[in-house]
């Protein structure tokens, strides 16, 4: 590799991504396993995670582990986290990708907030952020040793500005921005400049959990949908891989200088006013 080349390169990184059963996780795991990284996918079901790293395998240009692990279980993380050190030696990558939306905390256009179920909101709130945080820190106390490493979390849209239907998500959402903010200045400030902690805020992209909100069922778009692109300068959805280049710019020394940031990924939908 030339020197430009080096810089972006994750290749014999060992990188931790939860939800690696999922679409997003998937995705770049596998764009890390073409990086030539050491992957170590988490899920908390089995199947999924068999059929990942079946896949992850198949591409054969890095390592894969794979590893049943509960983000919301301090235990299971710390033993997840022990089994990679054991076998690789360290961690130099997390990106938190568990968490996601849910139907009982979604709200319909004509339901007013007072009708949503207080338990729902719990568990979106929770999978989110404490998804979120639980690794962070057990990961985090092992980066601190090492004086090195990256985590990158998952932020949103929703975190920037108020959405409708959404509220448990973007409220989650909105605290991973912030504990991402508070992690890196903690990390840097007791632990020095080899800790960088960031997140991206994807835009829009049609997937398994929004795909009905987005589209009809004879797969037109719906008033949802047209209400998104309008307000998104590149007038069109994005596609999952397109995350991928820039969480791998965030975990490599390209971005050495780079923490606290929160980058969106959105096709300009956060800084277009819509006139």
């Amino acid at each position: 590799m030339d020197n430009n080349t080096q810089m972006y390169s994750i290749e014999g990184k060992v990188a931790i991504i939860t939800g690696a059963g999922g679409v997003l996780g998937g995705s770049v795991a596998k764009s890390f396993m073409r990086a030539g990284a050491k992957v170590v996918a988490l899920d908390i079901r089995q199947e999924q995670l068999d059929k990942r790293i079946e896949e992850l395998n198949a591409i054969g240009n890095g390592e894969a582990m794979g590893l049943i692990c509960n983000v919301l279980d301090i235990d299971s993380i710390k033993a997840m986290a022990n089994k990679v050190v054991e076998k690789w030696g360290r961690i130099d990558i997390l990106i938190n990708i568990a968490g996601g939306n849910m139907p009982g905390a979604t709200l319909r256009p004509d339901q007013p907030i007072f009708d949503m179920k207080i338990e729902d909101w719990n568990k979106v709130t929770n999978l989110n952020m404490n998804g979120t945080v639980y690794p962070s820190i057990v990961v985090g106390e092992i980066m601190a040793k090492q004086k090195k490493g990256a985590m990158v979390n998952i932020s949103s849209m929703a975190a920037l500005q108020s959405m409708t239907n959404v509220p448990g998500y973007s409220a989650a959402k909105a605290a991973v921005t912030n504990f991402t903010q508070w992690m890196a200045m903690e990390m840097a400030l007791k632990y020095g400049d080899g800790i960088r902690v960031n997140s991206v805020a994807p835009g829009f992209f049609i997937g398994d959990q929004n795909r009905a909100v987005l589209l009809n069922p004879d797969g037109s778009l719906t008033e949802r949908s047209h209400k998104v692109l309008a307000n998104t300068p590149m007038r069109r959805f994005g596609d999952i891989n397109e995350l991928n280049g820039a969480i791998q710019f965030l975990c490599s020394d390209a971005a050495s200088f780079i923490t606290g940031a929160n980058l969106p990924i959105d096709g300009g939908f956060s800084t277009f006013s819509g006139v």
